[in-house]
């Protein structure tokens, strides 16, 4: 496989929330002059994700193929038989470089969190009836997400989030896996896949998003206490609640919808991110 390859099954667009999370433990603080703070911010883009969605797309490749989404930086790539039969060796090194860099940079610990992330991704995909394909319990594996959130705090010397924020990351990780749900409803249907999206419906999955920002925003607005922020909440419930009852009330999301709105959402997680870091709100006073 080439390099280029290689990167577009990393998905580069949907590097925003491993990178998003990453930077929530660092408010108001920028370690440069540290050399684990670069190390884990090149390992939650290009490696973690190509172990997360190059083991995804090996058991997804029939789905892949049917879904117009595929074939792009941004929504990743759509493998030939070969990249198929050689990526599994290129999960595996990458995984081994990781685990290495990681055990040097952390010790067991930090090898301990790059465990559960590999043990996450194998409940979720792993070919023997993975999580990916028993909705509900899809949603559970997303949670693995937040393992970032350890591995910067250890990298980094950084202090924990409280509860309120974990909850809040949470239930963010599992509204963007259902949008990206919605967003493969139809080639999903057709391929057989049963995921917590093609058993609601999009109309219902879409009440399910809402009602996930609707928790997000009690939980920053009234715990956490942060104005901007929730004001970043209330504005995509908003525009949530007008795609389900006006925009697409009645009809699917074409490829160019799509591709503006993977644009868009990378466009607000760089304000979000960087809000969130300069401003330090999810971290204790």
């Amino acid at each position: 496989m080439t390099v280029a390859r290689l990167l577009q099954t990393s998905r580069p667009g949907l590097w925003f929330p491993t990178l998003w999370l990453y930077f929530v433990p660092l408010g108001r603080s920028w370690p440069a002059e540290q050399w684990r703070f670069w190390l884990g911010l090149v390992f939650v883009t290009f490696p973690l994700n190509l172990v997360t969605y190059g083991w995804n797309d090996l058991v997804d490749a029939d789905t892949d193929a049917l879904n117009p989404r595929k074939g792009s930086f941004l929504f990743g790539a759509r493998l030939t038989h070969d990249e198929l039969a050689r990526l599994p060796r290129w999960i595996a090194q990458v995984a081994a470089v990781c685990a290495l860099a990681l055990g040097v940079a952390g010790g067991f610990e930090l090898l301990g969190v790059f465990a559960l992330m590999l043990t996450f991704n194998w409940l979720y995909n792993h070919a023997g009836g993975g999580l990916r394909g028993r909705p509900p319990w899809e949603l559970l594996a997303q949670v693995g997400y937040l393992l970032v959130i350890p591995c910067s705090v250890l990298l980094n010397d950084a202090p924990w989030p409280s509860a309120s924020v974990w909850a809040y990351l949470a239930f963010f990780a599992v509204q963007s896996h259902l949008i990206g749900e919605v967003m493969d409803i139809e080639p999903d249907a057709r391929s057989g896949r049963r995921t917590t999206a093609t058993e609601l419906g999009a109309k219902r999955t879409k009440l399910l998003i809402i009602g996930c920002v609707v928790i997000e925003l009690v939980i920053v607005a009234g715990v956490i206490e942060d104005l901007p922020l929730s004001l970043m909440l209330a504005g995509a419930l908003l525009w949530l609640l007008l795609d389900l009852f006006w925009l697409f009330r009645d009809r699917a999301y074409t490829l160019r919808e799509m591709r503006m709105a993977g644009l868009g959402s990378n466009l607000l997680a760089l304000v979000s991110a960087s809000y969130v870091w300069a401003s330090g709100c999810l971290m204790p006073p």
